[in-house]
């Protein structure tokens, strides 16, 4: 059979554009008008995205700047949501993806939803589609999808995705949410802290100058260090822009990226918070690729590719390389000695009971809840630290400013 691309009007008038199989030109219109549209155009086509991409590649380099249309998390769940609950409802994998489609989304999400689909009219898996777009689509994505087409229970395997990926959002949420209030509280004391230097303290330097005032020694560091904030901070800011940009790069890949997240599990509180997630990250993604049908050592590559933490997603390459016999990780990761005894413990007897699945869930549970009281706890530690830091840069500024009134006003009761 045939595909043919097509341009038509709906009942309304409205433009739409898809793909259709058929035996000949003749078919392809019945089918397009059994879908209430009226033909305008038809094209046939014979190549996917996928062997059109495969092709270019041999004739020229796909340029690094140009953007592929990519989901944010957010939009990845809706469209993940909307897709598991179509196909739960009976429809085909290809006729949710042309509902979806039919919505006429200009954003990433409708490129992406057109693309698709295409895909699976002319023939090609969904798995095999997803991966058109690995921005959007990660290898655990992928990898529940295909696992799903394998066993005949895609809809399952959709389910289990939005459940995965909606739990991977709460807890960024809950992260973020934790630090916005510190970062609110940092940027106002900055920005305070500046404009004094750069416009309060040159004025008062000015009144002390006309006034032969002899000024103490903290007033004239402060004054000092407005001058240089006056002349210079231009300069300083782009350092230190520069720095930061150089600094973002160096901890982004490579033994800087290394030494940084070996760095972060031992900083109090944040290191805390930066295992505990990985660690209930781990259990529900190992957890969530078993249940789909995947098997212990794929399930871990696929794990290990998810860590965000370089050290902890190593050791788990380490572990997987020293699974023998295919089922039993908990001795391999002991070896480790990164992931905690507890975990160990609890993913031992999974195994010993024959329910890995069921351990995982516990694991989960366990180090989500972990989570959430690392991250109330840095909230509640780091909110009056940074109030009192604010507080004693402002207070040191006003009383280095009141010093020199004070020594006034007691040379004038002398």
């Amino acid at each position: 059979m045939a595909h043919f691309k097509y341009i038509g009007r709906t009942k309304k008038g409205e433009k739409v554009e898809g793909v259709v199989e058929a035996n000949d030109r003749a078919g392809a219109v019945r089918q397009i008008e059994l879908m209430g549209q009226i033909p305008v155009s038809i094209k046939e086509t014979t190549k996917t995205v996928k062997q059109k991409s495969a092709e270019k590649k041999r004739f020229k380099f796909e340029l690094g700047f140009q953007r592929k249309a990519k989901m944010k998390l957010q939009d990845l769940l809706l469209f993940s949501r909307e897709l598991s609950d179509l196909v739960a409802s009976g429809m085909t994998i290809g006729r949710a993806l042309h509902t979806l489609s039919a919505r006429k989304d200009e954003s990433a999400i409708g490129t992406i939803v057109e693309t698709l689909r295409d895909e699976i009219v002319q023939g090609t898996s969904l798995s095999d589609a997803l991966e058109l777009f690995p921005e959007t689509f990660s290898t655990l994505y992928v990898n529940l999808v295909r696992a799903g087409e394998a066993s005949g229970n895609l809809p399952g395997a959709l389910e289990n995705i939005c459940i995965h990926y909606e739990r991977v959002h709460e807890a960024r949420g809950k992260v973020i949410g934790a630090l916005i209030y510190p970062m609110i509280v940092v940027i106002i004391g900055v920005g305070a802290v500046v404009f004094v230097m750069l416009k309060i303290v040159p004025q008062f330097k000015t009144t002390f100058t006309e006034m032969g005032a002899e000024l103490p020694a903290p007033t004239l560091a402060l004054m000092a260090a407005s001058d240089f904030l006056l002349k210079y901070g231009l300069v300083v800011a782009l350092i230190i822009f520069g720095l930061s940009v150089v600094l973002k790069k160096w901890v982004s890949a490579g033994p800087g990226q290394k030494i940084w997240h070996r760095a972060q599990l031992r900083i109090p509180i944040l290191g805390q918070i930066v295992t505990n997630n990985a660690y209930a990250h781990f259990a529900r993604t190992f957890g969530t690729l078993l249940q789909n049908g995947v098997s212990v050592l794929p399930a871990m590559g696929i794990v290990q590719k998810t860590i965000t933490n370089v050290v902890i997603s190593e050791e788990i390459g380490k572990a997987r390389d020293r699974v023998t016999d295919g089922a039993s990780i908990s001795k391999p990761l002991a070896q480790g000695k990164v992931f905690p005894r507890l975990l160990i413990d609890m993913l031992a007897v999974g195994e010993e009971t024959g329910d890995m699945a069921g351990a995982l869930k516990h694991i989960t549970r366990r180090y989500d809840a972990e989570l959430d009281r690392m991250v109330k706890t840095c909230t509640t530690v780091l909110e009056p630290i940074l109030l009192v830091i604010v507080a004693a840069l402002v207070g040191g500024i006003a009383i280095s400013l009141l010093l020199p009134v004070l020594t006034l006003t007691d040379q004038l009761h002398m």
